[in-house]
């Protein structure tokens, strides 16, 4: 075979090698097969087999979930066994096998797709949005009537592999953890994409916006997968081989000499001292962010309590699942970020609006101040939550003054219940904004009066500065960190939080990249938060520079035409003052 390179977006860093696992999500193709009278008893047997043999592959799988990552987590497969104990369905397939004389996985299939077919027809969003649950349990009844050989899906990941996707969900996340997966290759997506967070999560480099990698690449076809530079070399000749493994040779080397940065401060040669946190989707993250040495937890995503579920959390699960969080940080700082749906994350158990432009639409505070309900439930739980560590809590997608007010007054009215029912919580628990649109810059000196502190998102800053979808491929290019509108945004709004006194974090994508942290650092940033895997690199940095140096840097960058021109200056810099880096 011929050595193929494909050239995409650089999602994640490092450089992986194995084989490809296309991850199907075809849809199904089952030949119709006539059966005869007397086959009919074993055929409507073989059925009720799949049935059981399903059950217990899910019950297994719940009970490994629940081991590895909780139960609230394992809880999203309660709605496949709803589905396998419908006595309707059992109905509907045994007729057509005893009647219309069809094959057992044939009349399956047949009643699965007119569930789809009606589901998919009803207007209640929530209904709608079973379709994924019949869909997959078709697969996995499937599994067990057909040759399993022919399907591609996580359950068959049996060896550290590639996986190889026209796109990942966020709701994909719950079943990436604890899989044998060493890197991701998509057809789509961005810098920021879902699937590059998962990636530097999980810590294993990430190449997307590959447009036709699904199409060019074969399931079991060796990859090279560069995070780095953004290429996936599919079927390596052996000097590729030789030479990427001399590459990850002297990665491994340096990844080695990294660890002894874990208990150091990320401090300055000259004592500027910059806190180093981490960004986590999951509770069973904890563990990397301990490994690389974070001092904290700056974002804590709440949204994935809420996914992949027939019902919402109620206040006693999330309660314990951030108590659980919060006491295995402890005594470092945990910041949870309220319930933030909408743009590319969506729950099958609430109904929201497809909107055209989901990114501009009820997402984020905005649906918490539409759905009161949800949201006070998850603040009781917070609270709660709050005696338990150092625990503070951040609003995310805070347009102006009025959102911030209208938030703190619900939380204030949930304040007041809990008191009333005289359980305790942690009065002084800071509440923060996250900076993540223009207005929000723009009336940061407003913000900073009535905020605790201020936590730039700039995955969504960027996004909204630049008029740039970030999860779009086909212009990945215009997606500019460094571009100077950006920066100037960066700079005001710590400029105005620290004009209050107040502490301006960041918790975007920017924090893991060395060059752009540089930046961050001059333009006088109090804590970054990241994903794990790039703690250390980043420290590394800031112990290797005199702040001195940065401040200048960052000036003269500051007064550069195009992002592209300050990325490529700054790069040289720190190359120049950190040459081992």
């Amino acid at each position: 075979m011929n050595e193929l390179v494909l050239k995409g977006v650089p999602a994640a860093g490092g450089i992986a090698s194995g084989e490809a696992f296309i991850l199907d999500n075809q849809e199904f193709i089952v030949p119709q097969r006539i059966i005869s009278a007397h086959e009919a008893d074993s055929e409507v047997a073989r059925f009720e087999e799949a049935i059981e043999q399903t059950r217990r592959e899910i019950r297994s799988l719940q009970k490994k979930i629940t081991q590895d990552m909780g139960i609230q987590h394992a809880q999203i497969l309660d709605a496949h066994l709803l589905v396998l104990d419908d006595p309707m369905l059992r109905e509907q397939v045994t007729r057509g096998i005893q009647h219309d004389k069809n094959a057992a996985e044939y009349a399956f299939i047949k009643v699965m797709k007119s569930y789809v077919k009606t589901l998919s027809q009803i207007q209640d969003e929530y209904l709608r949005e079973r379709t994924s649950d019949v869909n997959d349990i078709a697969k996995r009844v499937l599994k067990h009537l057909m040759d399993e050989s022919k399907w591609h899906d996580l359950d068959n990941l049996h060896s550290d592999s590639a996986v190889v996707a026209h796109d990942l969900s966020p709701s994909d996340a719950v079943s990436m953890f604890n899989t044998r997966i060493m890197a991701f290759v998509t057809d789509i997506g961005g810098r920021t994409s879902h699937t590059a967070i998962i990636a530097k999560s999980l810590g294993v480099p990430a190449v997307v916006g590959l447009k036709d990698a699904t199409l060019r690449i074969t399931n079991g076809d060796h990859l090279i997968v560069d995070g780095n530079k953004g290429l996936v070399i599919v079927n390596p000749t052996v000097p590729t081989q030789e030479l990427y493994a001399k590459e990850q040779s002297k990665i491994n080397a340096s990844l080695a000499k990294l660890g002894d940065l874990k208990e150091l401060p990320a401090q300055t040669i000259d004592g500027k001292r910059v806190f180093i946190l981490a960004n986590l989707e999951l509770s069973s993250e904890i563990k990397n962010a301990r490994k690389f040495g974070a001092e904290g937890v700056g974002l804590y995503r709440t949204e994935f309590l809420y996914m992949n579920r027939l019902d919402l959390p109620s206040e006693e699960e999330q309660y314990q699942a951030y108590k659980q969080v919060a006491e295995a940080v402890a005594p470092l700082p945990l910041t949870i970020r309220t319930l933030d749906l909408g743009g590319d994350k969506f729950i099958s158990s609430v109904q929201i609006p497809k909107d055209m432009s989901p990114f501009l639409g009820v997402r984020a505070i905005r649906f918490c101040l539409e759905r009161p309900d949800i949201f006070k439930t998850q603040l009781r739980a917070i609270l709660r939550a709050s005696v338990h560590g150092r625990i503070q809590m951040m609003y995310p997608m805070i347009s102006g003054i009025g959102e911030l007010r209208r938030a703190n007054a619900i939380l204030n009215d949930v304040r007041r219940s809990l008191r009333d029912e005289h359980i305790v919580f942690d009065e002084q628990m800071k509440i923060g904004v996250m900076i993540e649109v223009p207005s929000a810059v723009m009336t940061a000196d407003m913000l900073a009066k009535e905020a605790g502190f201020f936590s730039i998102g700039t995955n969504d800053l960027i996004q909204y500065t630049l008029a740039v979808d970030r999860v779009n491929e086909k212009i990945a290019h215009l997606y500019e960190p460094a571009h100077p509108a950006v920066l100037r945004m960066i700079q005001r709004t710590i400029d105005a939080g620290h004009n209050e006194g107040i502490h301006v974090g960041l918790c975007g994508e920017m924090a893991s990249d060395p060059v752009l942290a540089f930046l961050l650092l001059g333009l006088g940033l109090d804590e970054l938060s990241m994903s794990p895997s790039s703690i250390l690199t980043v420290k590394k940095m800031v112990r290797g520079l005199r702040f001195s140096d940065v401040v200048r840097v960052t000036q003269e960058a500051m007064g550069l035409s195009t992002g592209q021109e300050v990325e490529e200056y700054v790069s040289a810099q720190l190359r120049r003052l950190v040459p081992n880096l």
